[in-house]
């Protein structure tokens, strides 16, 4: 379940993590009255659970309690990547001497929690990556042990942050630690973490998810009631009984079961591809099902590729094969698919595959080449 900022926020307030000051509302009228309670420089975001707010004019600096109001309005009832702005929030401007990037997340593939921190804040985590991978430091968190002392401060020394800065990062890294394990989370992020030129620390963003199945325990995250939001995509696929989870990448991945759809994203990974998502269709999937998958993979924008891995045990092949053609021709689907179906009525699935000029490949190895050369292609 994924949070919007604000509720983040409240989670950090509660782990007690600093945070700027500010509110949420829903009315521009209210905005103005939030920025003349702060009574300084006020910046306006709006709450969405996507990415690019700025570039989108969903984030804007307000000098006055007028200002905040016409911004407010402006951004109130715009959309955002396909989400529908409902809210903003309004907080403090805060002058910034250092930004840093501050993550704790599950790494699947090694069964723990990675601390992950970097100098370069501020800033997508995958562009440092990509330009600058020796400026992110990590540490796996042992789930027996929990985070140790050591590991932070092997983490700021790898990091190369001041030393100076060393206890207060500490502290803070500890409190994010205990907001991660206290709410059960899948990822707390932040980004920035703001250091001001006065010494303090502040978290200005927060990205929060809450694991699913523990928010009945969780009453903080209750508390929130109709508030808290899942990834529209997220909450379709629930709704139609299909486990999606969104990823950054461009492939598009279908699968029948959870181990391995999760053996098709690593598959890509080492093919040199990018995941789009995670989207299991379960055991005894139907052509509805799959053309609801497709429809659901194919939503999302960002989706340059498809590659559909089924083994047919409880799930049939020629019914995967007939979801997957009535799709494609009611959908009118245009980017490069790459099928892999194997199992109960294999031979049956793959005749009627060929048939409609859909040529399923031999290996998930394989698939995964020819998709991640496929999108390679079209976008060069």
């Amino acid at each position: 379940m994924r949070l919007l900022e604000y509720q983040g926020k409240i989670l950090f307030e509660k782990a007690g993590l600093p945070v700027s000051a500010g509110r949420v509302t829903s009315t521009p009228e209210q905005a103005e009255a939030i920025a003349r309670d702060i009574g300084k420089t006020v910046v306006v975001k709006a709450q969405v659970l996507v990415g690019g707010r700025g570039k989108a004019g969903g984030v804007k600096l307000a000098d006055t309690p007028q200002e905040a109001r016409a911004h407010a309005e402006a951004i109130l009832g715009m959309t955002i990547k396909s989400e529908l702005v409902e809210s903003v929030l309004v907080t403090e401007a805060v002058d910034i001497a250092q930004e840093f990037y501050l993550s704790i997340t599950l790494d699947r593939a090694k069964r723990k929690a990675v601390l992950i921190f970097s100098t370069e804040g501020g800033v997508d985590i995958e562009q440092v990556a990509n330009s600058k991978p020796e400026a992110i430091a990590r540490t796996w968190i042992d789930p027996l042990l929990g985070l140790r002392a050591f590991q932070i401060r092997g983490v700021l020394f790898q990091s190369g942050v001041d030393t100076a800065l060393f206890k207060p990062l500490s502290k803070l890294i500890r409190q994010t630690y205990d907001a991660f394990t206290q709410f059960e989370a899948n990822l707390v992020e932040i980004n920035p973490l703001a250091l001001t030129p006065d010494g303090r620390l502040l978290a200005l963003d927060s990205k929060f998810i809450v694991d699913d199945d523990a928010v009945f325990r969780l009453p903080d995250v209750q508390g929130f009631g109709g508030e808290v939001q899942q990834d529209p995509l997220e909450q379709k696929a629930q709704d139609a009984g299909l486990q999606y989870v969104k990823l950054d990448g461009n492939i598009g991945i279908i699968g029948n079961g959870a181990g391995l759809v999760m053996s098709t994203l690593d598959v890509v990974q080492l093919a040199g591809g990018s995941p789009a998502n995670f989207l299991d269709i379960g055991g005894g999937a139907t052509a509805d099902v799959m053309k609801k998958s497709l429809e659901i993979v194919l939503s999302d924008d960002q989706v340059e590729g498809l590659f559909i891995n089924i083994f047919g045990g409880i799930t049939r092949g020629d019914e995967v094969a007939k979801g997957l053609i009535a799709a494609r021709d009611e959908l009118g689907i245009h980017v490069p698919m790459v099928v892999r179906l194997t199992g109960t009525n294999e031979s049956e699935g793959r005749a009627l595959l060929e048939e409609a000029a859909i040529a399923p490949v031999a290996s998930m190895e394989n698939g995964a080449e020819q998709i991640v050369e496929s999108v390679q292609t079209e976008t060069s």
